[in-house]
């Protein structure tokens, strides 16, 4: 105990000195005495923020503490503005002078904005060069406003929103056409083709349903090419005109970049996908040529000495099923995403939870690949399963099934066949075949050699059982009150067990009968008068020999 408790102190404290060795330098930086040029690349990064004009960004300025670089690119912005609304044509005057904190850009007479050192080194240029790059930059920025806002760009502007307005306008006129005809098409044709779903399933599914569903689909998917339509002729309308262009940019960030975001990485993941494929292709293209094999193997035109007919589609099923596994393995390293933590972390947690709740299924597959290769079993063989007694009709990967005597269906799971005793009425030993077997309770006084002379005589009379090897008599016990003999016979009807045993049982009732001797099994109380024997039946009449109680005489006569 005291081991441990030190043992957790030291991963304490080792915990604790990373943390502090993590947070050191980051204390450093924020020190009052720490120089700027101390920063990271990624720090400054951060503090750099777009000056943009008329929905077109200029360059990017750094920012400080007194004054944030969002707050410093929208002044620079508005001083532009200002500046270009002074006039309405023309190209502004630009200059660049040396200042206090840097160079300043000048525009009219106008201060911009200054490059200051941390500017150029943040952008990675030389202080001039950056000056001049920002100040050309500020020139075309006035000169676009001016255009832009000018007499002749406001009448191409709306004779574009009037070009605009009649797209949409055809746009919306074939929608309305198509709205009206093409779902109502759709939906004849897959009534159609779907007549036959309703008898198949006894109008549980009827064709004028699924019709109706397509018919509200299609309608459905129009109306949202409509609102897409829609969407974008705003856009389009907004984006003509200067003043309502950052709206139309906005409504076009939301919707359409990040689904140009989503074509680029799909087009960047084309040659991953395509190795998928053509792994995928691969793997489908053996699984084809395997099951050909397999196929050939069945029909007899392919032979394999000593592999077993049953064996043929399990066989196939194991290698389908590690070719997918393989193939899957191949693949996962160029699916979108497979390196992230994320994606990872997923992938962990499935194979936990599959790990922990697959124990059962793969003590059955295994258990099954037993049942199949050990060939204990196979299809149509009698078998004897605990309380469960049937014919085998199909033994598959996880369960085997078996028909019973009385027709039932009883699936059985392979583990529970590995784990318990099985007994194959159906399987050849020695050539003789099994052995039915009975056995009947009879008093001492009776002549051992009579007992088993007629429990032989009810065996030969068995239609089934084998005259050859001869029926045989065991004396199976020494009760309190009389002699267990056990008849035993030989028979190659394995599957007619229920039934060979019951005739038998009528043959040693009638024999008994006839030599007027007590069966005493199951229970003996005492020798009555005469023996409890059943009288003969001869053609649905009592025999002329039988006996006859007073009150059946009496019934007689009358």
């Amino acid at each position: 105990m005291r081991q441990m408790t030190m043992g957790m102190i030291g991963v304490l404290c080792c915990v604790v000195f990373g943390w502090l060795m993590s947070v050191s330098p980051a204390k450093a930086q924020e020190q009052p005495g720490a120089l700027p040029e101390e920063s990271s690349a990624e720090s400054d990064r951060v503090f750099l923020h777009p000056v943009v004009v008329d929905g077109v960004e200029l360059f990017k300025l750094r920012g400080s503490s007194a004054l944030p670089a969002d707050k410093r690119a929208e002044s620079v912005a508005a001083r532009i503005i200002e500046v270009a609304q002074r006039s309405e044509t023309g190209t502004p005057f630009m200059d660049i002078q040396p200042g206090d904190f840097g160079l300043v850009i000048l525009a009219d007479g106008t201060r911009i904005t200054v490059a200051t050192q941390a500017d150029a080194e943040a952008e990675s240029f030389d202080i001039e060069v950056l000056a001049s790059l920002q100040r050309d930059a500020i020139e075309r920025a006035i000169v676009a406003y001016r255009e832009n806002r000018s007499s002749e760009a406001f009448v191409l502007n709306a004779l574009m929103a009037v070009v605009w307005s009649v797209v949409f306008a055809l746009f919306c006129f074939v929608l309305v056409v198509v709205r009206k005809r093409f779902p109502r098409a759709i939906a004849r044709r897959v009534k159609r083709y779907t007549q036959g779903v309703g008898v198949a399933t006894g109008d549980v599914v009827k064709s004028d349903a699924i019709a109706q569903l397509v018919y509200s689909l299609m309608r459905l998917l129009l109306g949202f090419v409509f609102l897409i339509g829609l969407y974008y002729y705003l856009s389009l309308v907004l984006l003509s005109f200067p003043e309502t262009k950052p709206i139309a940019q906005i409504l076009i960030n939301n919707v359409t970049n990040p689904v140009l975001s989503l074509l680029r990485s799909f087009f960047g993941y084309l040659p991953n996908l395509i190795t998928i494929a053509v792994l995928a292709y691969l793997a489908r293209l053996l699984l084809k040529t395997i099951r050909l094999f397999f196929q050939n193997l069945e029909a007899g035109v392919i032979t394999w000495k000593g592999f077993e007919k049953e064996w043929i589609w399990p066989t196939y099923n194991l290698l389908q099923i590690t070719i997918i596994l393989m193939t899957l393995v191949l693949c996962f390293p160029y699916i979108p995403g497979a390196d992230s933590a994320a994606f990872q972390g997923l992938t962990i947690f499935v194979g936990v939870v599959l790990s922990l709740g697959s124990n059962t299924v793969v003590a059955n597959m295994l258990a099954g690949l037993f049942v199949l290769y050990k060939r204990s079993m196979r299809i149509g063989d009698r078998i004897r399963v605990g309380d469960h007694y049937g014919d085998v009709i199909e033994i598959k990967l996880m369960e085997t099934y078996i028909k019973s005597v009385k027709n039932e269906l009883v699936s059985i799971p392979n583990s529970t066949l590995i784990s318990s005793e099985v007994v194959n009425y159906s399987s050849k030993i020695d050539g003789r075949g099994l052995i039915l077997h009975s056995t009947v309770g009879i008093g001492y006084e009776e002549p051992r050699e009579k007992i088993e002379a007629m429990l032989v005589e009810a065996a030969r009379r068995t239609p089934g059982l084998k005259k050859n090897p001869v029926p045989f008599v065991l004396m199976d016990g020494l009760g309190d009150f009389g002699i267990n003999y056990q008849i035993n016979a030989f028979t190659t009807r394995g599957s007619s067990l229920p039934l060979l045993r019951s005739q038998l049982h009528k043959n040693i009732v009638d024999v008994f009968n006839e030599n007027e001797v007590a069966i005493m099994t199951p229970a003996y109380e005492g020798d009555p008068e005469e023996p409890k024997v059943a009288p003969p039946v001869w053609e649905g009449e009592l025999a002329p020999n039988a006996r006859i109680a007073p009150e059946d005489a009496s019934e007689k006569k009358a």
